[in-house]
């Protein structure tokens, strides 16, 4: 190994972005930012959501990973090596929020035509294309025309075709737009036993229930900036409450209603909000008067909330490490 090379180790990030710029315009006509400084770091085996409203700069960043966009400035690596670098980016499997294939293909001819694009062998592809269709529920389909495909069959061949080669990681930009309920909760399987394999995925998502579901970590993009980054529990966690859930009667204990800030009840379960100070006091009351306690954990904020507070208030967004 020369001494220029980077050495690559299992600590190495999957993915670092680094102050990633990307201006439009020039100075005569007036520049503006579809990107002004966005840094995200996707850890080995993770998976990584990123989020933002509309324009937030999500789409532009992932394309300038990937190179189909040129940056005005940044860092940009893909297990330890600069993402242009040549042999980079054959480890690295991307479906498109809208994925596009010649129609007149047929499935396993779609597949053939984009693993001999990515340099797969001949055998590689024969070998893996049954494989990958069952994968995404696409299994039996390899001589259907994709002119019979609905979006979300389409959907699924791109996912397909992002798993062609095995990658060890994978971008990921709205990856269950089409799909019906069944093959959201098909593709939420399906990220989490890649990341079980050990492949690191960032996931591009408005669907925060996806995020809140599969994500280790998550950043959020607001105006082409980072507004929070951070594990998902560090972002949900509300600092200085616990959740409690209990079960035993159709009333709160008396001795438990003062320690209560939220409470919610279905089907016999009783879910209390307290103070963490609160929290010996609440179950010693429920065990005073024969209650069964479930559970106490870390009150958690919805991410939908968080997400949307966070975005009214832009000021109070954070770096969370």
């Amino acid at each position: 190994m020369s001494a220029s090379q980077p050495v690559v180790t299992p600590q190495t990030p999957a993915i670092v972005i680094e102050h990633a710029r990307k201006g439009y315009g020039s100075a005569a006509v007036g520049r503006k930012d579809a990107v002004s400084d966005v840094s995200i770091t996707v850890s080995r085996g993770a998976i990584h959501g990123l989020l933002g409203p509309n324009g937030a700069g999500k789409t532009t960043t992932l394309k300038m990973l990937l190179g189909l966009v040129r940056p005005t400035s940044g860092r940009f690596e893909i297990l330890g090596r600069p993402a242009s670098a040549a042999g980079t980016r054959s480890k690295l499997g991307f479906l498109p929020e809208q994925p596009y294939f010649p129609t007149q293909l047929q499935a396993a001819e779609a597949l053939r035509l984009y693993g001999q694009l990515a340099g797969l062998t001949k055998s590689m592809i024969a070998e893996q294309t049954p494989l990958l269709l069952e994968k995404v529920g696409l299994e039996g389909k390899e001589t259907q025309s994709l002119s019979r495909f609905s979006r979300g069959m389409l959907q699924r061949l791109g996912l397909a075709q992002a798993l062609l080669g095995s990658p060890e990681v994978v971008v990921l930009d709205e990856p269950a737009s089409g799909l019906d309920p069944v093959g959201q909760r098909d593709i939420r399987n399906l990220m989490l036993e890649l990341r079980t394999q050990g492949t690191s995925i960032l996931l591009s998502s408005h669907q925060l229930s996806e995020i809140e579901a599969v994500c280790d970590e998550v950043t959020i993009l607001n105006r082409g900036m980072v507004a929070a980054v951070g594990h998902i529990d560090d972002l949900l966690n509300v600092e200085g409450q616990a959740s409690i859930r209990a079960r035993g009667g159709n009333e709160l204990p008396a001795g438990v209603r003062p320690y209560v800030t939220q409470t919610a009840v279905s089907g016999g379960v009783w879910v209390l909000s307290v103070a963490k100070s609160d929290v010996r006091g609440v179950v010693d009351a429920f065990d005073d008067a024969g209650w069964t306690l479930d559970s106490v954990t870390p009150k958690r904020d919805s991410l939908e909330d968080y997400f949307t507070r966070l975005l009214e208030t832009p000021e109070a967004g954070g770096v969370i490490q």
